[in-house]
């Protein structure tokens, strides 16, 4: 590909390395374009470079070689340097943490909520009002006077997705969304993530968890041990391919799985 993104392309990934350690390279010569309003979801083992290709997606860390095209500009240090750019970019793009405590840092979960709007430059009434419309759509119109360190796991994921949704941006992204989160919070979840891929948005997730990729992927990446991708399809294509997901260490030699679910036998 040559030149900027393709109209429905908004973000384009060439042939970008990373080590976070010299001679320990997490990811390693990789490339991909991402569509607007793909449901994609990236697979792999735990260390096998789908979080930090996700941080990278997001600006947070950038590549050492390669590049990132993001909405048709590189997306570099330099970039993100110009006020403009950066603001621009931070309002198309929201990240959920694995971790909920690595962004939940205000008093209460109002303020949390509204921390980015402000940041934004938006005026307090409508601000106000985005938070409590936010909150009600989360359904956690109950916790808005709560200090975030004293909510439940599920609650935390809750509170940061709607964070992240103050903003209103044109893509989210979730590293290992379904993590730590009991049966109720993950089919609320899953659900939740389903209506705003109707309504448009562009949903990528990192995540080992087979169990969710059938509901929420229309695409699927899966990321070898070694730091490189071993696929890149429609769920059914990759999935129903038992030796490949052998060969990078998303199922044992006993597991029994099949799109709809997983089952492992210890």
């Amino acid at each position: 590909m040559k030149g900027d993104l393709c109209l429905d392309e908004i973000f384009d990934i060439l042939n970008v390395s990373y080590s976070y350690l010299p001679g320990y390279p997490v990811l390693s010569g990789i490339s991909l374009s991402i569509k607007k309003g793909e449901g994609l979801v990236i697979l792999g083992a735990n260390g096998s470079g789908k979080s930090t290709l996700l941080k990278m997606l997001c600006g947070l860390i950038h590549p050492e070689e390669g590049k990132i095209l993001a909405f048709g500009k590189e997306l570099t240090e330099d970039a993100l340097r110009d006020p403009k750019f950066l603001q621009d970019f931070r309002q198309k793009v929201g990240f959920v943490f694995q971790n909920s405590d690595a962004q939940l840092f205000s008093a209460t979960v109002r303020d949390e909520l509204a921390f980015a709007p402000l940041q934004a430059g938006l005026p307090k009434e409508t601000v106000q009002k985005r938070v409590t419309d936010i909150a009600q759509l989360v359904g956690i119109g109950n916790l808005l006077d709560r200090a975030p360190y004293k909510l439940s796991g599920g609650e935390k994921k809750k509170v940061a997705l709607a964070c992240v949704l103050t903003v209103n941006p044109e893509v989210l992204f979730l590293d290992e969304p379904t993590n730590g989160l009991d049966p109720r919070t993950q089919f609320w979840l899953v659900e939740f993530l389903q209506a705003l891929q109707t309504a448009g948005k562009t949903v990528i997730m990192a995540t080992h968890d087979l169990s969710i990729v059938e509901e929420l992927a229309q695409r699927v990446i899966i990321f070898r041990e070694n730091h490189t991708i071993a696929a890149d399809g429609a769920p059914l294509q990759v999935l129903t391919n038992r030796q490949l997901l052998l060969e990078v260490n998303l199922i044992h030699e006993r597991s029994h799985f099949h799109l709809g679910g997983s089952r492992q036998h210890g």
